[in-house]
């Protein structure tokens, strides 16, 4: 397995009140946007129910816009505490791991939507 140094947080851009369930999602990857697999490692989704995709390092949660269509924090209590969860866990076997958002690592993107190094930098 290649070393993995950045656990990176991303959130689907799914407007708060729509749905977009793992294979919804996975089916747009390989349908739309030309992905062998949905992109993401783990998708976890509104009910807090973790949904592997491929093996490891990427992880989504459904929403990340407001009803508007806004970038905003949508994720409910269920999804922070499987985020959170999943965290601890992927902490445990990638130690050195350093847990960021896909803005912190591209500043054009909003995603996602939160500030995931002052929140989880710390798990």
């Amino acid at each position: 397995m290649r070393k993995i140094t950045l656990i990176i947080i991303h959130c689907s851009a799914t407007p708060e009140g729509r749905n977009l369930d793992f294979e919804t999602c996975r089916h747009d990857h390989i349908h739309h946007r030309g992905f062998k697999d949905i992109g993401y490692h783990f998708y976890i989704t509104r009910d807090g129910g973790i949904h592997r995709g491929r093996s490891l390092e990427r992880i989504c949660y459904e929403g990340g816009l407001s009803a508007g269509g806004i970038p905003a924090d949508t994720r409910t209590l269920e999804q922070k505490a499987a985020l959170l969860a999943l965290l601890r866990e992927l902490r445990a076997v990638l130690p050195e791991a350093i847990i960021v958002g896909h803005r912190d690592l591209n500043p054009l993107k909003g995603c996602p939507c939160f500030d995931a190094v002052k929140e989880y930098g710390g798990v």
